[in-house]
């Protein structure tokens, strides 16, 4: 793993910790100990099952294995490389001197340890004739893993692995080695494109099909662990649409196959030798594999490395909501039976999603025709869309069902600054239904004060926030607040859906009515 600013660095914690598989530094210390016990065999297996046996027998789907993994290994391994990715990470700094060196200094027995550390008057570095000491910050050293996607040499790893360096080698299995250079990377998925030039054809492998994968699907990672080229560890889908929080597009394929320091950018074959993920990070405590890891689905990876071959970058689209998953709390608040979808916190102003009419308080449930069952189904699934195209949005307002059409632009960076003020509330603050008191400042209805003893009160609400709208009405007094209050009451809701307004942020917060 890399210092200071990749995911590399291991400073992301997902659980004990998330670690991406890449490692720093060249000097790697380990040891090996076996840790291997004797397994039943087949027919001890089966007499130890038999009497648990129900009378009629049971249909059973067998377990499929590669029947010789080590025919696939062959095949596709080749293509399987290792890189060293290194630069300097930091900044040059100087120190300042008493005075110039002389400059028969530079031509002396310690020239070049001169040059190399002091401004030289006139020299290849274009000194400012002062001699003064510069110091550049050392050069660190990635090692990750990738493949090679096409004969022309374009290889395949992680942004991690290549982020802040400024030299790439590459190494491939028969031990040839090249100066690779960088076509592009994106953050947002964590994927980089390197290229080599050869003076014959190169292994290539081939894309699978991630979509088709399930779990309990058997998977193998090739890559360079630790360094250690060629490593080959086999295992199964674990899970599948995973978030770990390392970016709006997460969807992780989750394996047990082990993967460790070094895997970073490295394959995952399905049962078919076609690269159906891209090794990324792991769940470890200790740094090393406990069997939790997650790869890019190829389907994703495969939009993102066309883009960047094609243009050096990637091109998204782009609604212009903020969005949050609806809870459970959130769907008894509305009377939903499920909670599904993505509820919309804020429209900016001019946006596609403007434009179409969407509102804050909407429910997004389906997206061109799929369905969205979360937040992050929807992020994907804009970003997907090409700039120009049209898109259906089926929102659920006020009860029902509506479709809005939507023409998707760009993806650019905006935001809508809005802001609540402080708390102006009363010596002896009135308490409604919820445990809130509510004030008017500035056009918003604003928490003046929380009963602590109140459900509200582990909400995370706070005085001063300002609620804009509830159960999916905009409100802009506290006569409108507390009516919406009563109706949900009313109709025997266990809460209010709010959407609250503290700086220049937005959220959903379900808030629990007080029990009588």
């Amino acid at each position: 793993m890399t210092e200071p600013k990749t995911r590399a660095t291991g400073k992301r914690r997902f659980l004990a910790s998330v670690a991406v598989a890449a490692l720093a530094g060249l000097g790697v210390g380990y040891t090996l100990s076996a840790a291997a016990s004797p397994s039943p065999s087949p027919a001890a297996v089966e007499a130890a099952s038999s009497t648990a046996r129900p009378t009629a027998p049971v249909q059973m789907t067998a377990w499929s294995q590669p029947r010789n993994l080590a025919d696939l290994v062959e095949q596709v391994s080749p293509a399987v490389v290792q890189i060293t990715a290194t630069g300097h990470l930091g900044n040059s700094f100087e120190f300042s001197s008493n005075g110039p060196i002389p400059p028969e200094m530079f031509d002396g027995p310690f020239g070049d340890f001169f040059r190399r550390f002091f401004d030289e008057p006139n020299g290849p570095q274009g000194g400012d004739g002062r001699n003064r000491p510069r110091f550049r910050s050392p050069e660190t050293a990635a090692l990750g893993s990738g493949f090679i996607i096409n004969r022309d040499g374009v290889i395949v790893t992680n942004n991690h692995v290549v982020n802040g360096a400024d030299t790439f080698k590459v190494k491939l299995k028969d031990g040839r080695e090249f100066d690779a250079k960088l076509l592009g990377t994106d953050d947002r998925t964590d994927l980089a494109v390197l290229k080599i030039k050869a003076n014959e054809p190169l292994p290539t492998v081939d894309w699978g099909d991630s979509d088709r994968i399930r779990v309990g699907d058997p998977v193998f990672a090739v890559g360079a662990p630790f360094g250690l080229q060629g490593t080959v560890t086999s295992g199964i889908v674990s899970a599948r649409g995973r978030d770990i929080g390392a970016g709006p597009y997460d969807d992780f394929i989750q394996i047990d196959a082990p993967i460790n320091r070094g895997n970073s950018g490295g394959p995952l074959f399905d049962a078919a030798g076609h690269v159906v993920g891209v090794n990324t990070a792991i769940v470890s405590p200790t740094g090393g594999s406990v069997g939790i890891g997650f790869s890019i689905p190829s389907d994703m990876a495969k939009s993102v490395v066309s883009q960047i071959v094609a243009h050096g970058s990637v091109e998204r689209g782009w609604l212009g909501v903020s969005i949050q998953s609806v809870s459970q709390d959130m769907a008894d608040s509305l009377g939903l039976k499920k909670a599904k979808g993505a509820i919309v916190a804020d429209v900016t102003d001019g946006s596609p999603a403007a434009k179409a009419g969407v509102k804050e308080g909407d429910i997004i449930i389906k997206y061109d025709g799929k369905d969205i069952d979360s937040a992050v189904d929807l992020s994907r699934a804009v970003a997907n869309t090409p700039a120009g195209q049209r898109a259906d949005i089926t929102v659920y307002r006020d009860g029902r069902e509506q479709t809005l059409a939507a023409r998707i632009d760009k993806l650019k960076d905006t935001g809508k600054q809005a802001n609540a003020g402080p708390s102006r509330s009363g010596a002896n603050p009135t308490y409604n239904g919820l445990g809130l008191a509510l004030d008017e400042q500035d056009g918003q209805v604003v928490v003046s004060d929380i009963d602590p003893d109140s459900k509200a009160a582990d909400t995370g609400l706070q005085p001063g926030d300002a609620i804009l709208s509830i159960n999916q009405k905009k409100v802009a007094t506290v006569k409108e607040a507390e009516n919406a209050i009563r109706e949900a009451k009313s109709k025997n809701r266990p809460s209010v859906l709010a959407r609250v307004e503290r700086g220049d942020q937005q959220t959903f917060i379900a808030i629990p009515f007080a029990k009588s």
